[in-house]
């Protein structure tokens, strides 16, 4: 019988432990919602270039942490957009350096799992994005920015989308490849 209880505590010591692990991963792990508390608790106005750069290191980790369905949450409810428009162009650089690549690596395995209905809907809302939001994201973002983004997301997009994909956004593709042509 002693045994057995023995037996017993020590299971249960050994699920308390790693019940204990889950929830601090958990509570440790980034969220938008965190990312978005983050950035609104540290504005860069009246930082130092030291304290500027390690916000925008931090929050480009936190962002790269994110899935692609919580960068995606994050993005459309413009929660750090305010944040990217109060960095330098240095530091906007800096912060495309860090997080375009495994936001666009992320973005490229969402789409090579993703059914041909939904893609093609995707598509779709892609192009009805690019041809209504283009004069504004003109102004808001700069040129340079504008064709690392681009240079980027095309190279993420040859070396990782499988060619269904590929046929699928060609049209986003051409509708990019236009609005960059066009005089902003």
């Amino acid at each position: 019988m002693k045994l057995f209880l023995r037996t017993v505590a020590v299971l249960l010591a050994i699920w308390a432990v790693a019940a204990g692990v889950i929830w601090f991963s958990r509570s440790a792990s980034p969220t938008p919602e965190k990312l978005k508390a983050y950035v609104e608790s540290h504005p860069l106005a009246g930082l130092g270039d030291a304290q500027r750069a390690q916000v925008l290191e931090r929050t480009a980790a936190q962002l790269n942490s994110l899935n692609f369905e919580q960068r995606r949450e994050l993005r459309e409810s413009g929660a750090v957009r305010g944040f990217f428009e109060s960095l330098t162009a240095a530091e906007r650089a800096r912060f495309l350096d860090l997080t375009l690549p495994e936001g666009f690596r992320q973005m490229m395995s969402a789409l090579n799992k993703m059914n041909p209905e939904k893609r093609q809907k995707l598509v779709r809302r892609a192009l009805d994005d690019i041809r209504k939001n283009a004069p504004q994201s003109a102004e808001r973002v700069n040129e340079d920015d504008v064709k690392k983004i681009v240079a980027q997301g095309v190279s993420s997009f040859y070396e990782e989308a499988n060619a269904d994909v590929k046929l699928d956004f060609a049209p986003v593709l051409e509708e990019l490849q236009k609005n960059l042509q066009s005089p902003r």
